[in-house]
Protein backbone atom coordinates (compact mmCIF):
# COMPACT_ATOMS: atom_id res chain seq x y z
CA UNK A 1 0.00 0.00 0.00
CA UNK A 2 1.24 3.40 -0.78
CA UNK A 3 0.56 6.52 1.50
CA UNK A 4 0.99 9.32 -0.74
CA UNK A 5 0.60 12.63 0.56
CA UNK A 6 -0.02 15.65 -2.10
CA UNK A 7 0.25 19.12 -1.52
CA UNK A 8 -2.03 21.02 -3.45
CA UNK A 9 -4.13 24.16 -4.03
CA UNK A 10 -7.98 23.45 -3.89
CA UNK A 11 -10.56 25.27 -6.38
CA UNK A 12 -11.01 28.56 -3.37
CA UNK A 13 -7.34 29.29 -3.38
CA UNK A 14 -6.37 27.30 -0.36
CA UNK A 15 -3.30 25.22 -0.11
CA UNK A 16 -4.14 21.99 1.31
CA UNK A 17 -1.58 18.76 1.70
CA UNK A 18 -4.00 15.44 2.45
CA UNK A 19 -2.65 11.46 2.37
CA UNK A 20 -3.99 9.40 -0.22
CA UNK A 21 -4.09 5.69 -0.26
CA UNK A 22 -3.22 3.27 -3.59
CA UNK A 23 -3.23 -0.31 -3.53
CA UNK A 24 -3.71 -3.05 -5.47
CA UNK A 25 -4.28 -6.61 -4.08
CA UNK A 26 -2.67 -9.91 -5.66
CA UNK A 27 -6.08 -10.61 -6.96
CA UNK A 28 -6.51 -7.30 -8.79
CA UNK A 29 -3.47 -7.40 -10.41
CA UNK A 30 -4.24 -10.90 -11.67
CA UNK A 31 -7.10 -9.91 -13.02
CA UNK A 32 -5.79 -6.79 -14.83
CA UNK A 33 -2.70 -9.72 -16.32
CA UNK A 34 -5.97 -11.95 -17.41
CA UNK A 35 -8.03 -8.98 -19.30
CA UNK A 36 -4.50 -7.94 -21.01
CA UNK A 37 -4.31 -9.69 -24.21
CA UNK A 38 -0.57 -11.47 -23.78
CA UNK A 39 -0.37 -10.32 -20.33
CA UNK A 40 -0.01 -6.94 -18.32
CA UNK A 41 3.81 -7.30 -18.58
CA UNK A 42 4.26 -7.88 -22.22
CA UNK A 43 1.35 -5.12 -23.39
CA UNK A 44 3.69 -3.01 -21.00
CA UNK A 45 6.95 -3.52 -22.99
CA UNK A 46 5.16 -3.03 -26.35
CA UNK A 47 3.73 -0.14 -25.26
CA UNK A 48 7.17 1.27 -24.42
CA UNK A 49 8.77 -0.13 -27.48
CA UNK A 50 6.84 1.58 -29.68
CA UNK A 51 6.44 4.67 -28.01
CA UNK A 52 3.10 5.05 -27.81
CA UNK A 53 2.48 7.78 -25.62
CA UNK A 54 -1.10 7.62 -25.59
CA UNK A 55 -1.89 3.99 -24.82
CA UNK A 56 0.83 4.64 -21.93
CA UNK A 57 -0.56 7.62 -20.81
CA UNK A 58 -4.51 5.40 -21.20
CA UNK A 59 -2.48 2.81 -19.01
CA UNK A 60 -1.47 4.79 -16.48
CA UNK A 61 -4.94 6.21 -16.02
CA UNK A 62 -6.34 2.69 -15.26
CA UNK A 63 -3.66 2.30 -13.23
CA UNK A 64 -4.29 4.83 -10.79
CA UNK A 65 -7.91 5.02 -10.79
CA UNK A 66 -8.03 0.67 -10.04
CA UNK A 67 -5.42 1.52 -6.95
CA UNK A 68 -7.76 4.36 -5.59
CA UNK A 69 -9.18 3.65 -2.34
CA UNK A 70 -9.79 4.58 1.85
CA UNK A 71 -8.65 2.88 4.06
CA UNK A 72 -11.17 2.13 6.90
CA UNK A 73 -10.66 3.87 10.25
CA UNK A 74 -9.69 -0.16 11.87
CA UNK A 75 -7.28 -0.90 8.39
CA UNK A 76 -9.15 -4.02 7.83
CA UNK A 77 -10.42 -2.72 4.55
CA UNK A 78 -9.49 -0.64 1.53
CA UNK A 79 -12.88 0.45 0.39
CA UNK A 80 -12.88 1.42 -3.66
CA UNK A 81 -16.18 2.55 -5.04
CA UNK A 82 -17.43 4.81 -8.15
CA UNK A 83 -18.42 7.34 -5.55
CA UNK A 84 -14.67 7.33 -3.76
CA UNK A 85 -12.76 7.38 -7.27
CA UNK A 86 -15.44 10.13 -8.36
CA UNK A 87 -14.35 11.95 -4.98
CA UNK A 88 -10.75 11.58 -5.39
CA UNK A 89 -10.44 12.29 -9.90
CA UNK A 90 -12.37 15.78 -8.53
CA UNK A 91 -9.62 17.26 -6.82
CA UNK A 92 -6.53 19.09 -8.40
CA UNK A 93 -4.49 16.37 -6.56
CA UNK A 94 -5.45 14.27 -8.87
CA UNK A 95 -4.40 16.51 -11.53
CA UNK A 96 -1.49 17.24 -9.88
CA UNK A 97 -0.39 13.31 -9.00
CA UNK A 98 -1.59 11.91 -12.84
CA UNK A 99 1.12 14.72 -14.54
CA UNK A 100 3.52 13.90 -12.45
CA UNK A 101 3.31 10.38 -13.47
CA UNK A 102 2.85 11.04 -16.90
CA UNK A 103 6.17 13.61 -17.16
CA UNK A 104 8.21 11.83 -14.81
CA UNK A 105 9.57 8.19 -15.10
CA UNK A 106 11.17 7.97 -12.41
CA UNK A 107 7.83 8.93 -10.38
CA UNK A 108 5.64 6.59 -12.16
CA UNK A 109 8.59 3.57 -11.82
CA UNK A 110 8.24 4.47 -7.99
CA UNK A 111 4.31 4.67 -7.64
CA UNK A 112 3.96 1.77 -9.80
CA UNK A 113 6.53 -0.35 -7.59
CA UNK A 114 5.02 0.94 -4.01
CA UNK A 115 1.47 -0.36 -5.20
CA UNK A 116 2.70 -3.70 -6.13
CA UNK A 117 1.72 -6.25 -3.48
CA UNK A 118 5.25 -7.20 -2.15
CA UNK A 119 4.37 -10.88 -2.49
CA UNK A 120 4.52 -9.87 -6.22
CA UNK A 121 7.43 -7.85 -5.84
CA UNK A 122 9.42 -10.44 -4.02
CA UNK A 123 8.45 -12.42 -6.71
CA UNK A 124 9.44 -10.73 -9.86
CA UNK A 125 12.78 -9.91 -8.11
CA UNK A 126 13.74 -13.70 -7.71
CA UNK A 127 12.40 -14.35 -10.89
CA UNK A 128 14.68 -11.55 -12.50
CA UNK A 129 17.88 -12.91 -10.95
CA UNK A 130 17.69 -16.26 -12.47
Amino acid sequence: MLKKTIKYTDFDGNEREEDFYFNLTEAELTEMNLKTKGGLKAHLEAIISAQDTTELTNLFEAIVKKSYGVKSPDGRKFLKSEEILEDFTSTQAYSDLYMSLITDADAASSFINAIVPASIANSAKSIEAK
